[in-house]
């Protein structure tokens, strides 16, 4: 599996005595006190630049509590798409960071934590040239913004907001080539709103391509810890 439908490793990362820790009010990083922001943003100082260093692109990282322990959720993405494979060695480089950094600089998150890494699923919207460019050939769905008339529309139509689906041809940096029932037309970014794949079963059969969310649920999961509490007990704090 690539891009299409998403890959997943779950890893836990029980800690020695942490059942016997509790983080301190008003506590800094090292405690794993203080406002959930602040270890966001640590979490992603410590996250991005390895992410970034094995060849892949952090495209999100959100905090939440399971239980009585965090859950760090990591998606990844890249140029071809992502495989369990590789989402199991981000996975270990990302862990392995983790782990060398509160060795130096004490508890990140206090108390247990699992870390989940995965590829964006298809329902992630399109938003950056990157996201475009890894989507060519694919049917979307864009709001084109101040749009005072589209391809095939009258002119005398008033100026706003449209909304218009069509297969991405091509993407650069600068913007993107759209094509639909009346030819292809070349959007630039600041034109568009975010983008959202459309799912089409009948193209992925005559490909012969795996359905778009065979793999969408597959795992690769190791956790040394207690069960995670059924997802109606997860409170988001911070996405």
């Amino acid at each position: 599996m690539t891009q299409r439908g998403r890959a997943t490793r779950s890893t836990g990362r029980p800690r020695d005595g942490a059942s016997s820790r509790a983080p301190r009010d008003g506590a800094g990083p090292r405690g794993g006190g203080g406002d959930l922001a602040a270890r966001r943003t640590r979490l992603r100082g410590v996250i991005e630049p390895v992410v970034n260093g094995v060849g892949y692109d952090l495209e999100d990282l959100s905090v939440s509590r399971a239980g009585r322990r965090h859950v760090v959720r990591v998606i990844v993405d890249r140029d071809g798409g992502i495989d369990l494979d590789a989402v199991a060695d981000v996975s270990r480089a990302v862990s392995n960071a983790l782990d060398a950094a509160e060795e130096t600089d004490g508890d990140i998150l206090a108390g247990e934590y699992q870390l989940e890494v995965s590829s964006p699923g298809v329902d992630r919207p399109l938003t950056l040239p990157r996201h475009w460019r890894r989507n060519v050939g694919r049917l979307v769905k864009v709001t084109v913004r101040g749009a005072a008339a589209l391809p095939g529309q009258r002119g005398e139509q008033p100026s706003g907001d449209r909304q218009l689906t069509g297969r991405v041809v091509g993407a650069d940096d600068e913007g993107v080539r759209l094509e639909t029932d009346d030819g292809q037309t070349l959007w630039t970014y600041d034109q568009l709103g975010p983008g959202r794949v459309q799912v089409e079963f009948t193209r992925l059969a005559e490909l012969g391509e795996p359905d778009e969310f065979d793999d969408a649920d597959d795992t690769d999961e190791h956790d040394d810890s207690d069960d995670i509490d059924d997802e109606d007990d997860v409170e988001d704090e911070e996405r």
